[in-house]
């Protein structure tokens, strides 16, 4: 299981040298597809027309979705059965910034990732510079925050909240003092270098909301993190399951709906897996098809059943908030599994505009190594 899309610069490096591959006999397919243009399903057709340009295409590449965010696997294995073509996924822990480079690299075959789920922060980076082709789906109305790319470059897809998620066997944690103590010595981990993934600037900003810092300026946060460091506390490494599963990683600061996961699977084992939320920070993630995806057919159509109701509803079982949740709630079309899961009520945590980000990732480019390392 992948619990974030974290991966540091060092792996990003070995990535692009891995996924270089020539290009020979490998050109992109979008060429030729009228499908690689068109900003909605009906301009090309319909659905009937679109799920069987997909279906000829034969094929969709996805890249930095963990099987256990959000229920991924779920998602993956549902795309793959309502409409009989194979995924190639890449790259599980990638970050979002990482997403952007492997499309980059394989510019051109058909290697290169048709689809990002990207955080807005990365996201916002691209706006306007071609690196996305303009979508809008079916429900493109319903979507919460599709003011952010009027022309469907970017659509909101989901959100969740930080938390900070442990094992219960180290007590109950009820402030953040409480993780400075030697009993948590080499314990605790951000989920993602924060100057590459969205979840760790979240986390980072839920540490800073909680101290009384602001979405402008992160320094609380950061100073508590070199306080972390500097006792010992603090594991500069990336959680995954393996890293929890030997103790490596018994603290982790993450989206709430990756430690909902971590609670079932705990529970299962006759385990515990406890969560804390000292401040409501929100993490919200887009969809976004790539301007030269190879199979521009299949990239619209998993738009479509991922930022539809099917996607809704596995997503909210995921414990992530949908984008359409809302709407779906008030037209009575939310689904029974996903109200039992994250309740009818949409709750938005607070979040940093894509300007508040990037002044805070201007920040930490120094502020954060000096605090506590590198990756």
């Amino acid at each position: 299981m992948k619990l974030s899309k974290i991966t540091a610069g060092s792996v990003s490096a070995a990535l692009a040298v891995a996924l270089a591959i020539p290009a020979i006999g490998m050109t992109s397919a979008s060429a030729a597809s009228k499908w690689s243009t068109v900003t909605s399903a009906s301009q090309g057709g319909g659905t009937a027309a679109l799920i069987a340009a997909c279906q000829k295409e034969g094929n969709l590449n996805v890249i930095a979705l963990p099987h256990d965010w959000a229920d991924y696997g779920v998602m993956l294995d549902g795309f793959k059965a309502a409409y009989g073509v194979k995924i190639d996924e890449a790259n599980p822990e990638g970050s979002s910034q990482e997403e952007i480079d492997a499309a980059v690299t394989n510019k051109g075959t058909n290697r290169s990732p048709d689809v990002f789920d990207i955080s807005t922060g990365i996201a916002s980076k691209y706006l306007g510079t071609s690196t996305f082709s303009p979508y809008k789906t079916k429900l493109w109305n319903y979507v919460d925050g599709n003011s952010i790319s009027t022309t469907g470059e970017i659509i909101p897809n989901y959100v969740g909240t930080l938390t900070i998620g442990y094992l219960g066997s180290l007590g109950t944690i009820k402030s953040l003092s409480d993780l400075l103590l030697p009993k948590f010595k080499g314990k605790v981990a951000l989920n993602g270098d924060p100057l590459t993934s969205g979840t760790g600037l979240n986390g980072i900003f839920m540490i800073n909301k909680a101290l009384g810092g602001t979405f402008d300026d992160v320094s609380r946060g950061v100073a508590w993190f070199k306080k972390l460091n500097d006792v010992g506390n603090f594991i500069n490494v990336n959680p995954t399951q393996a890293t929890m599963a030997s103790g490596q990683t018994p603290v982790v600061i993450d989206n709430g709906y990756v430690q909902a996961a971590v609670v079932k699977q705990y529970a299962a084992a006759g385990g515990s897996w406890k969560m804390y939320t000292p401040a409501s920070v929100g993490g919200g993630y887009n969809s976004a098809i790539s301007a030269w995806a190879p199979h521009p057919a299949c990239a619209r159509l998993w738009e479509e059943y991922t930022l539809g109701e099917t996607g809704a509803t596995v997503w909210a079982v995921g414990g992530a908030t949908p984008r359409i949740w809302s709407w779906l709630v008030k037209t009575g079309r939310a689904s029974a599994a996903g109200i039992a899961s994250i309740g009818k009520n949409k709750v938005s945590a607070d979040q940093a505009t894509p300007a508040q980000s990037a002044a805070a990732r201007d920040y930490l480019k120094t502020a954060w190594p000096a605090a506590v390392g590198s990756h």
